[in-house]
């Protein structure tokens, strides 16, 4: 397996009453699909969900995984942080 590690971590909130988490990894933000997704579960959704599990088996690379769970957190209205 290659390094899943996102360069950028991914800080998410959500819920009711909040609760933030922190993505470090494509299996977090997998994990955080599968488990916690607040929103529909749309193509964009399966879209992501695919590509960290891609980015898992190395067959893909780890940034296009952290883009494709932003854009569906941008989809759902989900809140995300991200920055150094």
């Amino acid at each position: 397996m290659s390094n899943t590690r996102f360069d950028v971590p991914v800080a998410v909130k959500f819920g009711s009453p909040v609760q933030e988490k922190v993505l470090r990894t494509a299996q977090d933000a997998s994990d955080f699909l599968l488990n916690s997704w607040p929103g529909k579960r749309s193509p964009k959704h399966r879209e992501a969900l695919q590509a960290c599990h891609d980015a898992i088996a190395g067959a893909k690379p780890i940034m296009s995984a952290r883009r494709a769970f932003l854009a569906v957190a941008r989809e759902a209205g989900v809140t995300v942080a991200t920055g150094t």
